[in-house]
């Protein structure tokens, strides 16, 4: 079988404009990047505002490997799988960061015959989008620290500010510092912390944004520091919304590509769901579901992360209504839950597959299981899970979008036709906004997770008291949590029940529109693993890139 790469560079892409044509997007309502991507105007929001809408469907799964479980994938293989039944279909996926890349889990466009193109330029820079957001994040960090330099006239207390810098690569060195060493002439010395740039805020205001002037209401909202006296100082304190908007102005457009198969897709906004809210832009989906028929977006990793964040979140914030969720599993992921390797941990790993159906029941959604096919599965593992599917009564479908492409995905594109059309979604939301945080915490903890108690630091109960005063306590909450197990501990496998999660800090996205509860071990910026992906990526004398995958 051939790599990804090699995959992806014998296909024969279709130009742009005839990819924006098939989606129904007009000719001066995106602007060409090169051959083969372009950004979309939301212009198309303001046309298809009374369009019908379409189906929404979100790919999530269980509790993955390190390595993931072909998510995006599956996503893209559903996608063209509905197309080939006929659907007008369109996806999107969120914007691959350069953390992961070079790091351990390479690139994220997809794989084999179900990948997103030009594979190399979507993860490698791309439009330029992430390098946007961490410009606009590090100039209001500039910004501040200028501020203080110049005589602060807010009287901000150096030991209370709260926007890090960031940086899209991993790099743990870099998690606390010092800045403003060397005298005088060089700034006021203080601690700062380093971010990724999938955890900065503004990644998540870009993505949860309906439009510039709502993507400037929720920069101005942005608290970088505290005064002496405890009130919080605002990007809008420090006049730098303009120059933020502007460059943004061209990253909260979406970006338009194609899927091998010529399927339209946006690839839009890259928040972690282990630190942030885990989808692509709330734009695109709007767009996405107003132009087509079926609109397939995935979340990332389990239910307990991406799933529960973009129906808590991201639908709150757009009023959206999911109409379905594939819920991904692979065999590999589920004798990982089991601790083993042989069909007995399969067995006992389908604990945390039966959880994992539990959290979408509920929201209210009808829910199909999608098993990602791996070469080296046999039709027996196949089997023990099909089984497990049917006593519960639920319908499931083997994808082989990886080897196959489309034509891999069309029985479970059939039966979520069927599913979406016998099976109305009755979407609800797990929590309401007006109970108190420790209340819609320990709603997340104890139902999504299977927590028995939630502790809290010190810390967190400062958090908590300041988040109330500020009036912020009505937010929806985006818990920062491990993504490989349903606990705050990476090594609780299965379905744990009656542990107990520690909320160690709380961090208040203001401009975003949610508190962030930091828990376990969790930190914003990742380190590299011992033998990173980067010593295998390499360019040869044709400019061809290897090494990614």
């Amino acid at each position: 079988m051939k790599l990804d790469i090699e995959i992806a560079r014998s296909i024969k892409l279709k130009p742009i404009e005839e990819i924006a044509a098939k989606a129904g997007i007009k000719e001066d309502e995106f602007t060409c990047w090169g051959s083969y991507k372009a950004k979309v105007s939301l212009d198309v929001l303001n046309r298809t505002q009374q369009n019908k809408t379409g189906k929404l469907i979100l790919v999530t799964t269980i509790n993955p490997t390190p390595s993931g479980e072909g998510k995006t994938t599956v996503t893209i293989g559903l996608a063209q799988a509905l197309t080939l039944l006929g659907k007008k279909t369109m996806l999107a996926i969120r914007e691959p960061s350069l953390g992961p890349i070079m790091g351990m889990k390479g690139g994220a466009t997809g794989g084999g015959y179900s990948q997103v193109l030009p594979m190399e330029d979507i993860n490698l820079h791309f439009t330029g989008d992430m390098h946007a957001i961490t410009s606009a994040h590090n100039l209001l960090a500039s910004l501040l620290d200028n501020h203080i330099h110049h005589g602060d006239l807010f009287h901000i207390d150096p030991r209370y500010i709260v926007w890090p810098r960031v940086l899209d690569i991993s790099d743990r060195a870099l998690r606390n510092t010092v800045i403003g060493l060397g005298g005088p002439l060089d700034g006021v010395p203080h601690e700062v912390e380093f971010a990724i740039t999938p955890a900065s805020e503004i990644m998540a205001i870009l993505c949860l944004s309906k439009d510039v002037n709502d993507l400037k209401k929720r920069l101005g909202k942005i608290i970088v520091a505290y005064t002496y006296d405890n009130k919080p100082i605002t990007a809008g304190d420090l006049k730098a919304v303009g120059a933020m908007t502007v460059l943004l102005k061209d990253a909260i457009m979406p970006n338009l590509v194609q899927t091998i198969e010529g399927v339209p897709a946006f690839v839009h906004g890259g928040p972690f769901a282990n630190i942030a809210h885990g989808t692509n832009s709330l734009i695109a989906t709007t767009m996405g579901l107003r132009l087509a028929d079926y609109f397939v977006t995935e979340a990332g990793f389990g239910s307990d992360l991406g799933a529960e964040k973009f129906f808590d979140i991201v639908c709150r914030t757009g009023d959206l209504k999911p109409d379905a969720v594939v819920l991904l599993v692979s065999v590999r992921a589920l004798k990982r839950n089991g601790e083993g390797d042989d069909i007995n941990a399969l067995k006992k790993g389908l604990c945390n597959l039966e959880k994992h159906l539990e959290n979408i029941s509920f929201y209210g959604i009808p829910v199909i299981v999608a098993i990602n096919r791996f070469i080296d599965d046999t039709d027996e593992e196949i089997d023990v899970i099909e089984n497990f599917c049917k006593t519960k009564n639920l319908p499931v479908a083997v994808a082989d979008v990886w080897e196959k492409g489309g034509e891999g995905g069309i029985e479970l594109a059939g039966k979520l036709v069927d599913l979406i059309h016998n099976n109305p979604s009755d979407f609800h939301y797990l929590y309401d906004l007006d109970i108190s945080v420790k209340e819609k915490i320990e709603t997340i903890a104890k139902k999504i997770y299977g927590a028995g108690r939630v502790v809290y630091t010190v810390a967190a109960e400062k958090d908590i008291k300041l988040c109330e005063e500020l009036r912020l306590d009505k937010l929806p909450i985006c818990i920062a949590k491990t993504p490989y197990s349903l606990s705050d501990d990476p090594q609780l496998l299965g379905r744990p029940s009656g542990f107990k999660i520690t909320v160690r800090e709380i961090k208040f996205s203001a401009g975003a529109g949610f508190l962030v509860p930091m828990t376990g071990k969790i930190t914003t910026m990742p380190g590299l693993p011992p033998k990173p992906t980067s010593e295998t990526i390499d360019i040869d004398d044709n400019g061809d890139v290897t090494g990614l995958y």
